[in-house]
Order: C-alpha cells, then structure tokens, then sequence
C-alpha cells in the first residue's frame, strides 16, 4: 500500500459505496447524466487530494434482486441480474470520471472481458497505486450478499483504511428523519449498536464484516456539495461507525 500523505487528507485510501438510487437524480428509474457527472466530479475532488479511491455502486436504480424474487422470479437468478445492473452503472461511472481525465478501471466479479477487467486483487492494488480509480462491480460475484458486503469485502482486500457510504442524510439517525423531527444524529457509534438497534446503514452482513475487521464506516450525504472531500479534509458533518 501507498505510503504517501498528502497533509489536507485524512486517509490515504478509502472505498467509496453508493447506492444504484443515488444515480437516478430526481427520475424514478435509471441513470441520470448529469447526477453522474456531479458524484464523477465529487470523486475527482477527493483524488486530487492524491487520496486513493475504490468505489461500489449498487443497481437498484435499473433492477433489484430481492424485488425480483419477492415478484416470483428465483432468487440466484434475480441476484445475478441485479449483479448486472451494477456493471452498467460501473461503467457510466467510468465514462463521467474519463470525461474528466481521471483514469479509471471497471472490475467485475463476474468475467466479461470485453467491457471490463476481471478481479485480481493484486492488478486491483497495483490500479490504485497508479492513483487510478478502481469500481467494483457484479458485486461479490455471489448471489444472496449485496453489495453492502461486497463494498466491506473489497475495502478489506484493497486495504482501505475507510469505508464512505454516500446517502441521502448526512449520517445515521435513532429515526427516520424524514419522518420524525426529534429523530437524532449519532456522531459516532458502535458496530453492535447498529446491529442490535437495525439502524439500516449496511446489511447485517456487512456490518459484521466491516466490525470483524475493525474497519471504520462513515455516513454522510452525498447531496451535500463538496461532502466528500469536505469530510476527507477533517470537516463536514458525518456519522462514523466504530468498534
């Protein structure tokens, strides 16, 4: 791993986890452009920080397993078409963060060489050396983990000293917020707590996974302009989840 600092950021290297929703802008399905161009530009604000940056993004805007199978349809089956869904949104990713000169690459846990890399962990560090930015996609390769997991997964193989998991609130609340006006902010908290309390920040799996490893979780918004690097620079408002 990189031993290089650069004095405006607190980590060296983190995974970035978005959500398939958190492309769809103001649309109820699919890709946004412009939505993307803006995370794109988020992302590139970090990486000229000479942070090194992985990125999981879910499919949920184009198709969600665990709605396919509550509709009938097999549950393996479902996953992997949900696995699918993330490699395209992978792709657009690339596309926006190329547009604006950062080197990017797409690795599938699922081979289709034709429109992207296969995972080789170590091809996978060596891309990150290089301060290329690394999207995983096709989740763990497996059917029944989300991409929750596969995000803690590969934040522990590529070495990430943080997980930043973008959403629509600016951490993690007892409460709906949207819902309840007294809903309260936790500044940090602990893995068992969210576990015990099912706060919804990741899965179960993935919780524990991320708690097995003592690897750190933040919470923050992504529709807060700058949030990203803001939080990367020692600001920002932001909820993070430790032992």
């Amino acid at each position: 791993m990189s031993t290089e600092t650069h004095p405006a950021a607190k980590y060296n290297r983190v995974l970035l986890k978005i959500s398939g929703e958190a492309l769809m802008g103001d649309q109820g399905y699919g890709l946004h452009p412009p939505t993307v161009s803006r995370i794109a530009h988020e992302v590139k604000s970090v990486r000229d920080l000479g942070v090194e940056i992985c990125m999981v993004i879910g499919g949920g805007n184009i198709f969600r397993g665990l709605a396919g199978s509550a509709q009938g349809m097999e549950r393996t089956t479902a996953d992997y078409m949900g696995m699918l869904a993330t490699v395209m949104n992978a792709l657009a990713m690339q596309s926006a963060l190329e547009g604006l000169g950062v080197f990017t690459r797409v690795i599938s846990a699922i081979p289709m060489d034709q429109v992207c890399e296969p995972y080789i962990r170590r091809r996978a560090v060596r891309h990150l050396e290089k301060k290329r930015v690394c999207i995983f996609a096709a989740g763990t390769g497996n059917p029944y983990f989300t991409t929750d997991t596969a995000a803690t997964l590969r934040a522990n193989e590529m070495s990430c000293e943080a997980i930043f998991k973008g959403t629509k609130v600016d951490g993690v609340y007892d409460k709906d917020p949207k819902k309840f006006d007294d809903a309260k902010r936790y500044d940090t908290v602990s893995y068992d707590e969210v576990l015990q309390k099912n706060l919804g920040v990741m899965d179960a799996s993935a919780i524990a996974l991320a708690r097995d490893n003592n690897k750190p979780i933040i919470v923050f918004s992504l529709d807060e302009p700058g949030g990203f690097r803001g939080i990367l620079a020692g600001e920002g408002t932001y909820t993070k989840v430790q032992g």
